[in-house]
């Protein structure tokens, strides 16, 4: 009896051996019976079927487990396969953090696709946070970790440097918030880390205040790394800074007051912002209005930005397999299985789409689900030479003493921290 050679048993392989069972003749199995004595006719029939039926019950078992094995070994390949980032940047947003905010606006996509640069592509939730100090418009201001980059990157663009005027800053509300407040995984395979960044120390005289030594415990056992950046050389905020990083794990840093960033325009660049556009085009919004609106701000948000933040991402939704951050777009909610399409009510459609029948909305959804993936091709393969070129770049302003700046301190902590939890970034 051949039996198919596979190193776990599917359904083929379990029907063929129970095929082949059956097959068995019963002359060959009859002096198998009688090894156990001198039996006669009828005996040797039930003890005939009695050995089918067992060996028919063998197989079965062994492809259950066999399955079962199969089952257990996809999923803990399809766990082991997505490496989990959360990253939250606590800002000073007084005003003397301008140049420092205004970087962040150009870089946080680079930022992002640095993030996600390793393979298997890790799945990456990033949360904000500004701070200012008491008498300020406000003294924390907080939006929750999320996978959706284009709403942090809304919220970043808001953020304008005001306020201030006396050194310290309410750094110590700006953690609290950070370590308290951020809904963090509970999984300590996940990589969490937190981001000071700014110029002043914190308030030590307010009595009703947190304060930053017992932040960094409670950091430290929520399995929160807090790397600090210090922007200028305020001499008082040098130790307080160090003194965080050491107290949580996490790594200090110093760059410019400007922040140091360097914007890389490359030829690339305009051609990408025309394949903005086109994807733009291939938008279908559903859900609410309100939803349907978010999707659309996005977008105008995305052909509004400077060239080389629209770039980065497009790289980064290129690298995700999507269109728009967050929900409300239906081919990528279709393509990632989040929604059916018969399960949508039409009044949570487009308008154009409401009067569709079935066969007209399949034919468009496919129609433009085919132009979409045509120019993610086109955006790879010119985020692939984009790439090569700021490499490149970066080389050269490295060797000019140039390349301290924010951006480059990020990738180089998250890129060291991230071995930490296994994620290797080496290519």
């Amino acid at each position: 009896m051949k039996l198919p050679t596979s190193p776990i048993m599917n359904s083929t392989t379990h029907s063929v051996i129970s095929t082949n069972i059956a097959r068995i003749d019963p002359a060959v199995a009859a002096p198998l019976c009688r090894g156990a004595g001198n039996l006669d006719a009828a005996t040797e029939r039930r003890g005939y079927k009695i050995m089918r039926i067992g060996l028919n019950l063998v197989a079965s078992m062994a492809f259950v487990a066999a399955s079962s094995h199969s089952s257990l070994a996809k999923t803990a390949a399809a766990n082991q396969t997505k490496p989990r980032i959360e990253v939250c940047f606590v800002l000073d947003t007084t005003g003397s953090m301008g140049g420092l905010i205004e970087g962040a606006k150009q870089k946080i996509w680079s930022i992002a696709n640095e993030m996600i640069s390793t393979k298997p592509t890790p799945e990456l939730k990033l949360g904000l946070i500004g701070y200012r100090d008491r008498g300020d418009e406000y003294v924390v201001k907080s939006f929750q970790l999320t996978d959706d980059i284009d709403s942090i990157y809304g919220h970043l663009r808001d953020f304008k440097a005001e306020g201030g005027g006396d050194e310290p800053e309410s750094v110590n509300e700006a953690l609290a918030e950070a370590i308290e407040k951020m809904p963090w995984s509970q999984d300590r395979k996940v990589l969490k880390i937190i981001f000071l960044v700014g110029d002043a120390p914190p308030h030590l005289d307010y009595a009703d205040g947190p304060k930053y030594p017992e932040l960094c415990r409670i950091a430290a056992k929520k399995d929160l790394i807090i790397n600090t950046v210090q922007c200028g050389n305020i001499a008082e905020t040098t130790p307080i800074w160090k003194e965080i990083a050491k107290l949580s794990e996490g790594s200090y840093a110093a760059i410019a007051q400007s922040g140091g960033v360097a914007v890389i325009a490359t030829p690339m660049d305009d051609e990408l912002a025309r394949l903005n556009k086109k994807i733009g085009a291939t938008l279908i919004p559903y859900g609410d209005a309100t939803l349907q609106r978010e999707v659309a701000a996005k977008q105008a948000f995305a052909e509004s930005a400077p060239a080389s933040a629209a770039a980065d991402r497009l790289s980064y939704n290129a690298r995700t397999g999507k269109a728009v951050q967050g929900r409300g777009e239906l081919l990528d909610a279709l393509a990632k299985n989040e929604v059916k399409l018969d399960a949508i009510d039409k009044k949570d459609l487009p308008k154009e789409f409401q009067k569709l029948t079935k066969q007209e909305m399949d034919a468009r959804i496919a129609k433009t689900r085919a132009e979409r993936d045509s120019l993610q091709k086109e955006v790879q393969a010119l985020a692939k030479k984009r790439e090569v070129y700021i490499q490149a770049e970066n080389k050269r302003l490295a060797e000019a003493g140039k390349g301290d700046g924010f951006d480059e301190k990020v990738t180089e902590t998250i890129h060291q921290q991230a071995e930490r939890k296994g994620i290797n970034y080496t290519p």
